[in-house]
């Protein structure tokens, strides 16, 4: 079974919707048969390119929320992080950015077999310890800590060779019908939006197991059964 998850790097509610599909696929019974795979979906290209933001000031700035209301909303999502086990989980006093090229590294560690490796360094670095994932150095320092050449590594971001790959990778969330992230796809059947809790999850993921695992029954007809008409005995002959 194959769960896709489409991320943002520094959406909040992804890195804990991630942190819950492996919660799920950790309680599920057929949980040593489930590839996850991470994809881009981008959503800070408006950013400019080599400046950050600190997250309260983009929420007063685009959204309007200052004060006691910003602080209500991204402590929430820190304390459903930290009571599932993700400790410290920043979200508030974090910096915000262009992230289109943190997705071309991802890309490119996946193309190397490091997309799972990538994606769980990149959310730790960026939300347990605050450290910024925007520029070559940042990325370039995190690709070693997965053991990616460093200097392979600087080719591809600086060729921008997986520029593309990252559009048609939300491109094909949009067109699965995904308005936002973090977006599930469960055995390319049931999709998912949003960072759902892991009961949930973990019933869409036996939902999905027993549509692709039918049963099939036995040709013996003979055995003894009871139905709603009561207990029947086979003849014998």
């Amino acid at each position: 079974m194959k769960i896709e998850i489409w991320a943002e790097v520094t959406c909040p509610w992804c890195g804990l919707g991630s942190h819950r599909v492996d919660r799920a696929v950790e309680r599920f019974e057929h949980g040593k048969e489930v590839d996850v795979v991470h994809h881009s979906f981008p959503l800070s290209s408006s950013f400019p390119v080599g400046e950050t933001f600190r997250v309260r000031e983009v929420l007063l700035s685009r959204y309007g929320m200052g004060g006691s209301q910003a602080e209500a909303s991204t402590r929430r999502i820190e304390a459903l992080a930290e009571a599932e086990g993700l400790r410290p989980y920043m979200v508030l006093d974090n910096l915000v950015g262009n992230t289109d090229l943190a997705h071309e590294f991802l890309a490119h560690a996946s193309a190397e077999g490091k997309n799972r490796e990538a994606w769980d360094a990149i959310l730790r670095a960026y939300f347990g310890q605050a450290r910024p994932v925007f520029g070559m150095d940042d990325l370039l320092d995190l690709g070693q800590e997965i053991a990616l050449d460093r200097e392979t590594t600087r080719r591809a971001l600086t060729e921008r060779r997986y520029r593309r790959q990252v559009g048609d990778d939300a491109a094909r969330a949009q067109r699965l019908g995904a308005t936002g992230a973090p977006f599930i796809v469960v055995d390319g059947r049931f999709g998912i939006p949003g960072a759902q809790d892991s009961d949930g999850l973990l019933d869409v993921l036996r939902t999905a197991w027993d549509a692709s695992h039918p049963l099939t029954l036995g040709t013996d007809g003979d055995a003894p059964v009871c139905g709603p008409d009561g207990c029947a005995v086979p003849a014998r002959n």
